[in-house]
């Protein structure tokens, strides 16, 4: 059970050590779920003479002139975590957080840090700071224990502190002890109306069952302790109080008697005080009865052990919330990616490790793991076939076009036998008409592949990180395209022009042959350009033109695909490499430009995720009873 309490401090330390002490922050917070003792009471209600009686040493700034001549009002004005530690023998000693491996044995000292480190978060103005101080002191006169003294409570603000410090300091309060996992020890004097005491009123507030009803014990997290009960008038007692006859809670009320200031000023030994604190309950005819659970002894005894079962009981809990917390941290840090290289080859690597991860998943798109590859096929397989019917070759060589064309080629001297210059010319003026279907699909296909480029950039989550290089990744690649665009259309036009250019005879000594060798002999020359004989030429022309069609159909498609798609999946960002390894350092560094609040956050996210699994380690380590 002891190691319950050592795996808490442990736990706390490393929550303040990374920052995390439940400020509410957009992080996830370990220091919430652990259970804490908070100390509350009002200004003069006793609540650091009952710390100090627990600790047995004088460690705690005090005001009004006794001990910090110059301090007034509020002396606590950070939360201080202070965890006890007992061990078996040695000198007693004290350990700040945030002085590591320094030992003090002078707990004059103590207070001194404690009044400076202070100062050091909040400066002389007598503000407050929610950031808390970690103490840890170790003493065989002392049990395992863990509680956080907050500021004390107050009605009034004193010069030098803004208006709004009452409420501050009772929201700081609250923003501790309204946590389900908070134990509350309510510290109020015997000698003042309890009816009025700070501790309580907000006790009642924040502890869902703490109603401190006459009639039935309520109050699941609050502890009463009632302090100046030797200072009382003559005639009263607090017997009622502490019997729970007044107020009821469900834990008994503890009395406690503190060193007078008198003491104080003469620095009583504690332990001294601890004696005469018994003597008291044990000799006094109204309390004797209760002297066996009275005293800060008894005190410290009696919240060792309640935090020790209340630890027990919440570890399952807080295993799961870590457990989750790591979970979450980890995709986090994933989605926003690795941090930035320090040096120029570690920014060019990284840089480059980007453009292999867009690379490949561009890649991806083209080859059908990803979706949109398929336009291409939609180009070759409907847009270029719907548009070369578009182009109405039949139309193109009607009997008006035909008769004007095979004219044209006669010049001065009419063919004697066939057309030929008239084929050739009708041919060629077909054919090349397919240029624009062509020049088309080459447009297509780069629309397709700029559109990939697009989506893959928006899927590299890598690039999201840095803004400038995703805007350089993405032109690079669209430059790149832009050029095989480029090569694409002089290689698919060169094929439309290679079929203007040379002619299948085969085609034409293949095709039936008129008997009058293009016309009767016994008519006039021009005889030959009757209907039928036009009408033969137009069919002749067209039925060559559509085998061209067919070719360049299949032939148009291996062009575009050996000169954009495969160069981009082979080549896409070659260009913008050799521009890298040019670059300056300051020029690499340009690219990675992430956004300061993405690596504020991954920073904060990694320290988060490296305080929970040093947590999770801690948990695993202890055994426990069930």
């Amino acid at each position: 059970m002891e190691n319950l309490i050592s795996l808490v401090n442990k736990l706390q330390r490393a929550c303040t050590a990374l920052g995390d002490h439940g400020e509410g922050s957009t992080l996830p917070t370990l220091w919430d779920s652990l259970p804490a003792i908070a100390v509350v009471g009002g200004q003069s209600s006793g609540k650091s003479s009952v710390l100090e009686s627990i600790v047995g040493k004088d460690f705690l700034p005090r005001g009004s002139g006794k001990l910090l001549p110059n301090s007034s009002g509020i002396v606590t004005r950070r939360p201080l975590v202070l965890q006890l530690h007992k061990i078996d023998e040695g000198r007693e000693y004290a350990e700040f957080l945030h002085l590591p491996r320094k030992r003090l044995t002078d707990f004059a000292a103590v207070r001194k840090e404690i009044a400076d480190e202070t100062d050091r978060e909040t400066g002389r103005s007598k503000q407050i700071s929610s950031v808390p101080i970690h103490l840890s002191i170790y003493s065989p006169n002392v049990v395992n224990l863990t509680m956080i003294d907050l500021p004390g409570l107050t009605k009034v603000a004193v010069e030098g502190q803004p208006d709004s410090i009452v409420q501050d300091i009772e929201n700081m309060v609250r923003s501790y002890i309204e946590k389900p996992n908070c134990i509350i020890l309510a510290i109020s004097p015997a000698n003042q109306d309890l009816a009025t005491s700070d501790a309580i009123k907000i006790s009642r507030e924040v502890d869902p069952k703490g109603k401190l009803l006459q009639l039935c014990p309520s109050g699941e997290r609050t502890f009463g302790v009632l302090t100046k009960i030797d200072l009382m008038d003559k005639g009263t007692d607090a017997v009622d109080i502490l019997e729970g006859k007044s107020y009821r809670l469900q834990f008994p009320w503890i009395g406690v008697v503190n060193r007078s200031q008198a003491d104080i000023n003469k620095s009583v030994d504690m332990i001294a005080a601890r004696r005469r604190e018994r003597e008291y309950f044990t000799n006094s005819l109204d309390y004797k009865h209760l002297a066996h659970r009275m005293g800060s002894e008894h005190l410290g005894k009696m919240l060792s052990k309640h935090l020790e079962t209340v630890i027990k009981s919440r570890i399952p809990g807080i295993q799961s919330l870590i457990n989750k917390s790591i979970a979450e941290l980890e995709a986090e840090l994933s989605r926003l990616g690795k941090p930035i290289a320090a040096d120029a080859g570690g920014k060019l690597y990284m840089i480059m490790e980007i453009c292999r991860i867009f690379d490949q998943i561009y890649k991806e798109h083209l080859d059908g793991i990803r979706p949109g590859g398929d336009k291409i096929y939609n180009v070759f397989d409907n847009q270029l076939p719907a548009a070369l019917k578009r182009l109405q070759f039949d139309k193109h060589l009607s009997m008006e076009n035909v008769r004007k064309l095979i004219t044209e080629a006669d010049g001065y001297q009419p063919h004697l036998i066939a057309p030929e210059q008239g084929y050739r010319r009708l041919i060629e003026s077909s054919v090349v008409t397919i240029r624009g279907p062509a020049e088309a699909s080459v447009d297509a296909v780069h629309a397709v592949l700029k559109e990939l480029v697009h989506k893959a950039v928006s899927e590299t989550v890598e690039l999201k990180q840095y803004p400038t290089l995703r805007v350089e990744v993405g032109n690079a690649a669209c430059d790149s395209l832009d050029r095989m665009r480029e090569e694409s259309k002089k290689a698919t036009l060169k094929l439309v022009d290679m079929e203007c250019s040379y002619l299948t005879v085969d085609f034409f000594r293949k095709l039936p042959q008129d008997i009058e060798k293009g016309g009767n002999p016994t008519h006039s020359i021009f005889d030959r350009y009757n209907d039928s004989y036009l009408r033969r030429i137009g069919t002749n022309v067209l039925s060559y033109v559509n085998m061209v069609c067919g070719s360049l159909r299949n032939s148009i498609p291996k062009s575009i695909v050996y000169c954009q798609v495969r160069e981009a999946k082979r080549t896409l960002l070659d260009h913008f490499f050799t521009e890298l390894g040019r670059k300056e350092p300051k020029q690499l560094a340009s690219l990675l430009d992430e956004d300061p609040a993405v690596m504020e956050r991954r920073a904060a996210l990694a320290k988060r995720l490296e305080l929970y699994r040093s947590a999770q380690t801690e948990i695993d380590a202890v055994a426990w009873s069930k």
